[in-house]
């Protein structure tokens, strides 16, 4: 009885077996199917904030919710226990930090629109000094100049004319902006909240969905972490270089506050940035003797050598993404997207190498 008991036995687990091997089959494809599904809704959403021109939304919300949640974390907030303590800790947080960052913007926005050097103002001199470009370089070295320079004089001439011209008329569009910037505060204090005081349970679907966002917004912290020391260092040495190298040899270059500003603000761009403000100080300096001129030249390649070393080891390290790569995300994605496309792009491929690398597809998984 007892060998034909264990037959039984076995025979019932024999029959078992494929009914739970199954049930974990469905299991895994269901969660594939939840990561699917996140995957999908995610790049809808991300195109969406391209397409609808919401980049300065996205990106002022996920500040937020990076302050937010490294402040509450280090103050202590795991030692929290009561719920409400804990929301009403995040709410008052998010709401200094909200305040503090509209102040900056507010303060920046004021620094750059006031006085005689303000930024419509240095965008229409850059374009007089393109118009005079010629007459600005000595005649050996306009000889070495295409025959068809005044046709691409005239397309630069014309772009930042009308750039300035938007600068100047700003009006409706620039509260449109902030209007989204301020919506995108609020809405990253509120997921910051969300982070701290987790619901208890949350479905599958809505667990992947919150891995995407989470590493859309490790993206970003990777990308600001990296940039910000570099543009901060790249002010200082520029800062140093207008407002102490030339006084000393009774050199004072106009627009200085406008430039070192747009330093900063440029250098939060990858690869490009450097490009932008580098040119604007270069085409200023011409305009007071083309010596001058070269002396910036030579000062800004000085500083960039450093800077090399500095993304080798800030950028490498923390985005782990070489500078072609970024050109060509950033390439891609301008000509997609225009500049919406442009600012994006270092986040939005951080993200992608994220996803990419957490399915093992960049080598071992991190």
């Amino acid at each position: 009885m007892r060998p034909s008991n264990r037959r039984g036995t076995e025979a019932r687990g024999a029959r078992s077996t494929p009914a739970h091997a199954l049930r974990r089959a469905g299991t895994g494809d269901a969660d594939q199917r939840y990561q699917m599904a996140s995957w999908v809704l995610m790049g809808i959403a991300l195109i969406t904030v391209l397409q609808l021109q919401l980049v300065a939304a996205l990106f002022a919300g996920l500040l937020v919710f990076h302050l937010v949640y490294r402040l509450s974390g280090a103050l202590r907030l795991p030692y929290l226990t009561n719920r409400h303590a804990k929301v009403l800790f995040v709410t008052l947080l998010a709401a200094i930090v909200i305040a503090v960052l509209v102040a900056a913007v507010v303060g920046i926005g004021l620094f750059l629109r006031r006085g005689p050097d303000n930024l419509a103002m240095l965008l229409t001199r850059i374009a007089a000094i393109i118009d005079d470009f010629r007459k600005l370089l000595p005649a050996d070295v306009v000889g070495f100049l295409p025959a068809d320079t005044e046709q691409v004089r005239t397309l630069v001439a014309g772009w930042f004319r009308e750039h300035a011209a938007d600068v100047r008329t700003l009006g409706a569009h620039t509260l449109h902006v902030l209007v989204h910037v301020l919506i995108g505060l609020i809405l990253g204090g509120m997921a910051a909240l969300h982070e701290a005081t987790p619901p208890h349970a949350q479905s599958p679907f809505l667990r992947a969905l919150t891995d995407r966002v989470r590493l859309l917004a490790g993206a970003f912290r990777r990308v600001l972490l990296a940039q910000v020391p570099i543009s901060a260092i790249n002010t200082a040495l520029t800062a140093l270089y207008l407002l102490v190298v030339l006084p000393q040899f009774d050199i004072n270059l106009p627009f200085t506050k406008s430039l070192i500003t747009l330093t900063f603000l440029a250098g939060l761009l990858p690869v490009i940035g450097n490009l932008i403000s580098n040119t604007a100080i270069f085409l200023v300096s011409l305009s007071l003797s083309f010596g001058v001129a070269l002396a910036a030249l030579a000062y800004l390649m000085l500083i960039h050598k450093l800077e090399y070393f500095l993304n080798a080891r800030i950028v490498g390290a923390r985005i782990n993404t070489h500078a072609w790569e970024l050109l060509i995300a950033m390439l891609v994605m301008e000509s997609a997207f225009g500049l919406a496309g442009l600012v994006a792009a270092p986040v939005f491929y951080a993200y992608l190498k994220s996803e990419l690398a957490g399915q093992g597809l960049l080598g071992a998984r991190r």
